[in-house]
């Protein structure tokens, strides 16, 4: 880690704790400027430890994808949180790229995941109405992501993608489940944390 690397790490640290600020004040604007400030983080603190290979290459490309994401899913339409659906789920395919560059997946990571997947599919069933269709094909991609993550012998990475993937429960409990403050607080932090892993993992 270099002095610049120091400095968006720190930069992240500062925009989360914003982030959160912003989230339990219900301040809509200072949540966006937070928001894109904190994906911004990522973005550079991964291009200050060089994209020299083809694995942390993929892996930005996940961040970038990311962070548009991030910014679609400001938008409260339909539309515009089908596209930021579309954005992560390209992002996921990206991080399997690069994952499995340097991993070997496993029999006993893939029962861990289908396990995973069993529960939550059956928690959000229910609630998902005309999104089942999206969802599970965000939530295939995401699990593979997992499953491929888990098999990298670097704990940023396998980190990275496990908290990855918890976060977007807290996501989708917020849009399909219950709207309340105690989703964006637990999930943001595992998101930014996750994306923050992976980035560090570039080097």
């Amino acid at each position: 880690m270099n002095e610049w690397s120091g400095l968006w790490l720190g930069w992240g640290g500062f925009s989360l704790l914003g982030l959160l600020w912003a989230e339990w004040q219900r301040r809509r604007a200072l949540r966006a400027l937070f928001k894109v400030l904190c994906s911004l983080g990522f973005l550079f603190f991964a291009l200050s430890l060089g994209l020299a290979s083809l694995f942390a290459q993929l892996v930005f490309a996940g961040l970038l994808l990311s962070a548009v994401g991030d910014v679609l899913l400001l938008f409260r339409s339909n539309r515009a949180f089908l596209a930021g659906l579309l954005a992560f789920l390209l992002a996921h395919l990206a991080y399997v790229g690069a994952f499995v560059q340097v991993g070997s997946p496993s029999l006993g990571g893939l029962l861990l995941v289908l396990l995973g997947g069993y529960f939550w599919l059956r928690w959000l069933w229910p609630h998902l109405a005309g999104w089942r269709g999206p969802v599970m094909a965000y939530g295939l991609v995401i699990s593979l992501m997992l499953w491929v993550g888990l098999g990298v012998p670097k704990p940023q990475v396998w980190l990275g993608a496990l908290l990855f993937y918890l976060s977007d429960l807290f996501v989708a409990r917020e849009r399909f489940v219950v709207q309340e403050p105690l989703n964006p607080l637990l999930g943001l932090p595992l998101y930014y944390v996750a994306q923050y892993l992976l980035a560090g993992a570039v080097r």
